[in-house]
């Protein structure tokens, strides 16, 4: 009775899997914050996750380089590493699309002032440092392309949040921080 109960469901269940269902694709994309807006952001939490995010890109680069040295390497442990230095590359660089770029640097109004102006291009200047460095983290194991990540980052937290703000994020994520 079962076999048979099995046998007349399966090409129902077949049938419908089938003709119902749409392919999915497992999401890529990180978790970002809304873009609805509901004005509850959380600016210095994005600058904390960027600098973690380089931590693990440069630790990546030491596991890489270290490999380079043995005779014959985990390779799963290589592939492993290399995928975990770009992920987070790359989410820094959705990042800064998603959540600075997209909704907290804002255009200024046509007419003002020039500190205004150029305030807004020093801050899409740095953020586009920030891209760039991300970018070349991901071509190689070169350290000095997280230096000038981290170099970007806090010069933009110089300029984008109060100084007692940035004293807070400078202490933790002066290059010292591992």
């Amino acid at each position: 009775m079962k076999n048979t109960l099995l046998a007349l469901c399966a090409p129902l269940l077949a049938l419908t899997l089938t003709s119902n269902s749409t392919p999915v694709a497992p999401s890529s994309a990180p978790a970002l914050h809304c873009q609805v807006p509901c004005g509850i952001y959380g600016d210095q939490l994005r600058i904390d996750l960027m600098m973690e995010d380089l931590t693990t890109i440069e630790k990546a680069m030491g596991q890489l380089t270290a490999f380079q040295a043995e005779a014959s390497p985990n390779l799963n442990q290589v592939v492993r590493w290399t995928m975990a230095k770009d992920e987070h590359a790359q989410k820094i660089q959705d990042q800064v699309a998603g959540y600075w770029l997209a909704q907290r640097i804002k255009l200024p109004a046509a007419d003002a002032d020039k500190e205004a102006q150029g305030k807004y291009l020093f801050q899409l200047a740095l953020m586009h440092q920030v891209t760039v460095a991300a970018m070349k983290c991901k071509q190689g194991t070169d350290t000095a392309q997280v230096g000038k990540l981290r170099t970007a980052a806090l010069e933009f937290s110089r300029g984008y949040f109060n100084e007692k703000d940035f004293e807070h994020i400078e202490s933790h994520h002066k290059g010292d921080h591992k």
